[in-house]
Parts: structure tokens; C-alpha cells; sequence
């Protein structure tokens, strides 16, 4: 991060559901040849909108009506301590397995020796989804009220194969892994090895990570964890800095050595080993934040895009045979069109327009706007953020959480931001930036670029706040994408989305082979009048958070996907034929691997937003 404006310069160089159900052997499928993403900029007649206006949304506060009462604790005593202003994460996960998503909130906790006097320990917060609009507490039964740690992302998927999903935690200081047995949580990091990095020998305790990520890098069946870690910082080695000469400052990242990402391989039996090093992702001058997965190349092996703050991203490929090589130079993700890094925070993938290339929006710094690298070719891409109209809104905040999403479920997706300074005084220090800012909303106008809908949206669920992770579900089963965003030191908010449209929408649920039973690593294709929307299962993404794995696919006035292909992680490849849309009780269609019949589930929500 840089707490001053970039002189920006020209860009100089660019790089050049009656269901039908087939198998077929299993076989990773070849690379998309780079022409294919050379295409014209010029609308093709597969990817025009199905409808001629962009539908608008509307977001509605239910944090309190919902039964959330949570407040991230940062264990700020007067010192500034440099993690108190980055925490602020959650999740949307269905822990106890009734098909509805749940939701976890992240907590910070008091710095050893500065608690206040008779304050309550903090922790976790687990809500269950009750099915009705509001959320249960549910953290002692779950058999987290004990847990307390500076914690400050979640990772979820179920590692163990067992069938119900299970909690990754990062921290300043040790990390968590909290298996899931029916329900009830128990700390199982010791034994399988996941507390600290072993890379560099003996991890300091106060070792920081970030982001996470479920994946199976070797393609061996079972979930391997990317943890992200953030700079070498302790209390002991915490630096005084300011930036108007007189007061301290939270400090950014450039005073402080980076810490390399860590790789463990799940070895089967409910342990793990690090292999960053034998993986080829050592790099101890990453300051990394943030990890998402995808498939960059489609050749079937899951690939990593890391954020750096202050250092240069990475983009790591795989090599197909358990190790990676970061490209992100040659590919130009790496910096901005100046050559400058910027403060990588959030990040997310998507293919914006239907057409197969992929776009990665990174999250920065006030003065340093999103970034959209676009793919170009498998391994080149070109940000695209001025083209697609995302520069000037969003070059005067701070990034953090974002998301992309089809909020509108007009079949493209749109663009989520939650925006927040790390310096509360900033104000004071620099005029025009402030601490709260507000989250920001950008549709999809289906041909790469950004109409702003924030005023829009709803100037009272959009209004300022220190935002931090951000996640997105179908809280209440009326199948379009409600919003989680989390705050730092302050209280979440929950908003449910009241699309304005009469857009019709399919949700489809992967089921995986043992042990990889939510199929993370998998590819959806939907072809919807010919336009082919594309889904990747990750875990990561965003910033600290996580979204729910099942997937929306908006149909605007369609009634039915066409077709659905599905490559599954081990690479073998299913497709469904006519998978309807119910304009009343929206549908969720369950793909099991390798059977031959399909399973729906009908929401019976209480349909705030449809006819």
C-alpha cells in the first residue's frame, strides 16, 4: 500500500431438463487455442443481451431483522498495531446439511495484557439459517464459543470426504482447522499439521496469513489448502510511522519483510504436509492477502492467482504434475500498466461477457483504481479497467472484499465492491479520502463494461462503513444473491436482494466424487439462446470470505438452460439437456458424478421479489 498518489503514464505495450445425461471417458481436454480469445471487440450474435435494459436492483438492510448481532473486535488499545485495521471476514456455508446456507462471522480478539476490564472474551460467530428471513445463534451448540484467536479469514470445503463441511481458519498466530463431526466442531490443527508453515524451519508465532483456498493441485482426489501470509510482523517489531509528521499511523507493508505462501497436500489420512517448496509457489518476498483458483489455460488442473500488497501478484500455473510457475510477469498481472505493484487486497474471476476469456478484478489502494486483467491469450492478459468504465469510480476508494456476481440474473456477471481506509484519521491527513466508505455496485451491461448502480441499489445499505470480506448466498431461497460485508470493528451487514426484474433462474449443486463431494476444481458451461455462462468451483476469492458453492445461473426472460456441461475435477465430462426454470419456487438441480438421474429441490421461500 502507498499513501500517496501514482503518476499514471500512457500504456506502452499490450500482450499480444426431460434430462438427457451423457458420459464420457475420463480425459483432460485441450487447451482453448489462443485464437479463441483473440476475438473482436465487436458484439458477436451469441453474446448479445437477452434483454435491451439492464435490469436494476435493489439491496435491503436486514442485518438486525435477521438476528446478526456481531461486532469484529480488532483489540485496538491506542497503539495501532498494523493487523488491528486489516480483519473482518465470513462465510456462507451449509454446516449442518438442510440445503441452506448458514453463516459464519470472523473474529479479531483483545491483544494479550489489553483487554478491558470484565469484557467478554471474543469469538466466531456461527448463525444457522433458519429458512424464514432470520438466523439462529448457534456458536456454543456448534461447539465454538471456546475458540478465541486473532483470526482473521475462513476457508471452507470438506477436507475429510465425510459429508459435512469443515472450517479453516487464518490468524495472526495459529491457524485453526475445525472439523466438522454432525454438526459440532472440533479443533483437529495438530494433528494434521496445519498450524504454522514448516517451510523456513520453526514458524514464528506471530506468524500472519491472510487468504485461503481448497484445492486439489495434484489431482489426486482429495483437497489440498493455499494459505496466503501477509508480512513478518510482531508486537516487539512494530514500527512508528506517520503520515503527518506528528501522530502514529497504521503502518503499510513496505516497512516489513514479506512471508512466503504455504502449500499443504492432504495426504489421505486426515494429515497434511508442506510442499510449497517441492510445489514451486516458495516465495518469501509475497506479501500476499488474497488467493482465488480457476483454470486459466482449460487443460483441467487448477491454477492460482495470489494478490500482493506493495509486491507484484502472482499467477501460478500448473504444471500438471504437482508443482506451479508463476507467469504473472510474462502474463501481465503482475503490475499496473506503469510497471508499479500496487496494494493487492480482494480478488475474484469471471468471464464477463459470455465469450470464454476470463477477467481478474484485484482490489487496491485510495488512488490506485480496481484492476481488470483480461485474458488476451491462456497465459496474457490486458487490464481492461478504463475500457470497461471501472477507473473512475473506483479510484478514490479503498478496496478490499469483491465480488463478481449476477445479482440482476440478467446471465452476466456484476461487480461488487467493499470499500474502507485503514487509517481512521485519514480524514484529517488527507483531504477528500475518508475512513467508512461507501460499498459499491457495478452491473454488467453484458459487454465488459460497468454501469454504476450504488445510488440505485440503495443509498441506506450502501451507506459508509470500514469494509472489509464479502460473500454472497441465497439466504432466503427466492434464487437471486443476497450480500454479506463484513466490517473492521464494527458490525457486519446482511442485504437482501430485491431484484427489479422478472428474470427466471436455475441453481444447480454439484455433487463430486468421494472425497471431494462439493467438486471444487469443476467446470459448469450453461448454454442459454447460444450465450455459454461459465462457473469455476473455488473457495476462495473476495477477501478473508467465502461465498456458497451453489451455483446461480440468471436466464433473464429464458425459461431453460439448453445445456449444461459439466467437467469434473478428475476431468471426465457430463452434460444435461433442458434444465427448466419455475417462474414461482425457483429450482435446484443436483448433478451427482457418473449417474444417470437427476435430482430438484423447490424452494419454498417467502419470495420478497417475485411475482
Amino acid at each position: 500500500m502507498t499513501h500517496h498518489f501514482r503518476i499514471r503514464f500512457l500504456l506502452l505495450v499490450a500482450l499480444l431438463a426431460t434430462v438427457k445425461i451423457g458420459c464420457e471417458e475420463p480425459a483432460s481436454p485441450p487447451a482453448i487455442p489462443a485464437s479463441k480469445y483473440a476475438a473482436p471487440e465487436s458484439p458477436a450474435p451469441y453474446a448479445q443481451r437477452i434483454e435491451s435494459v439492464v435490469p436494476g436492483v435493489a439491496l435491503t438492510d436486514i442485518t438486525s431483522a435477521a438476528g446478526i448481532e456481531f461486532t469484529h473486535r480488532t483489540g485496538a488499545f491506542g497503539s495501532k498495531w498494523m493487523p488491528e485495521t486489516m480483519g473482518g471476514g465470513g462465510a456462507f456455508f451449509d454446516y449442518d446439511n438442510d440445503h441452506r446456507p448458514d453463516l459464519l462471522l470472523i473474529n479479531s480478539n483483545y491483544w494479550p495484557g489489553h483487554a478491558p476490564k470484565n469484557a467478554e472474551i471474543p469469538t466466531n460467530k456461527l448463525y444457522r439459517n433458519l429458512g424464514d428471513g432470520t438466523f439462529e445463534d448457534v456458536t456454543a451448540t456448534a461447539g465454538l464459543s471456546e475458540l478465541s484467536s486473532y483470526a482473521m479469514g475462513v476457508a471452507i470445503a470438506d477436507y475429510d470426504g465425510d459429508g459435512d463441511r469443515d472450517i479453516f481458519l487464518t490468524a495472526v498466530g495459529k491457524n485453526h482447522l475445525l472439523q466438522n463431526d454432525a454438526g459440532r466442531f472440533r479443533d483437529v490443527t495438530d494433528t494434521a499439521g496445519v498450524g504454522f508453515s514448516r517451510c523456513d524451519g520453526k514458524a514464528s508465532p506471530w506468524e500472519w496469513s491472510a487468504g485461503a483456498a481448497w484445492l486439489d493441485h495434484d489431482r489426486d482426489g482429495d483437497l489440498d489448502l493455499f494459505v496466503t501470509n501477509y508480512v513478518q510482523w510482531t508486537p516487539q517489531t512494530d514500527l512508528w510511522t506517520t503520515a503527518d509528521g506528528k501522530t502514529k499511523t497504521y503502518a503499510t507493508p513496505q516497512q516489513y519483510r514479506g512471508a512466503t505462501c504455504v502449500l499443504f497436500r492432504n495426504n489421505g489420512d486426515a494429515t497434511f504436509t508442506d510442499v510449497t517448496k517441492q510445489a514451486g509457489v516458495y516465495n518469501p518476498d509475497g506479501k500476499s492477502l488474497s488467493v482465488v483458483t480457476d483454470d486459466f489455460n482449460d487443460d483441467g488442473w487448477t491454477d492460482l492467482v495470489v494478490t500482493n500488497d506493495t509486491q507484484p501478484n502472482f499467477l501460478y500455473i500448473n504444471n500438471t504434475d504437482g508443482t506451479f510457475t508463476n507467469r504473472a510477469l510474462s502474463a501481465g498481472v503482475a503490475y499496473d500498466e506503469n510497471g508499479l505493484a500496487r496494494a493487492g487486497m480482494g480478488v475474484d474471476v469471471a468471464d464477463l461477457t459470455n465469450k470464454g476469456p476470463r477477467a481478474i478484478a484485484i482490489g487496491n489502494f485510495a488512488g490506485e483504481p480496481v484492476s481488470l486483467y483480461t485474458q488476451a491469450g491462456p497465459h496474457a492478459f490486458i487490464d481492461r479497467a478504463g475500457a470497461a468504465k471501472l477507473t473512475k469510480p473506483t479510484n478514490t476508494v479503498l478496496t478490499f472484499g469483491l465480488r463478481f456476481a449476477d445479482l440482476n440474473l440478467d446471465g452476466f456477471d456484476d461487480l461488487l465492491l467493499a470499500n474502507g481506509h485503514i487509517e481512521p484519521d485519514i480524514a484529517r491527513i488527507r483531504e477528500g479520502w475518508t475512513f467508512a466508505q461507501s460499498p459499491q455496485l457495478f452491473l454488467n451491461d453484458g459487454q465488459g463494461r460497468f454501469v454504476d448502480h450504488t445510488k440505485q441499489a440503495s443509498a441506506i445499505a450502501l451507506a459508509p462503513m470500514v469494509g472489509r470480506g464479502l460473500a454472497t448466498a441465497d439466504i432466503d431461497g427466492d434464487g437471486d444473491l443476497d450480500v454479506l460485508i463484513a466490517a473492521n470493528g464494527a458490525s457486519p451487514r446482511l442485504l437482501r436482494n430485491d431484484h427489479l426484474g422478472q428474470s427466471r433462474v436455475v441453481r444447480i449443486r454439484l455433487i463430486g466424487n468421494a472425497p471431494n463431494l462439493d467438486a471444487i476444481g469443476a467446470r459448469l458451461r450453461a448454454q442459454v439462446r447460444g450465450s455459454v455462462i461459465s462457473r469455476f468451483m473455488t473457495t476462495g476469492g473476495s477477501y478473508l470470505s467465502q461465498s456458497e458453492p451453489t451455483v446461480t445461473i440468471g436466464l433473464a426472460d429464458a425459461g431453460i438452460i439448453d445445456r449444461l456441461d459439466v467437467r469434473w475435477p478428475d476431468g471426465t465430462t457430463q452434460h444435461l439437456e433442458s434444465l427448466a426454470a419455475d417462474p414461482v419456487h425457483p429450482i435446484t438441480y443436483v448433478v451427482t458424478q457418473g449417474e444417470t438421474t437427476l435430482r430438484t429441490e423447490r424452494s419454498r421461500s417467502t419470495q420478497h421479489d417475485r411475482p
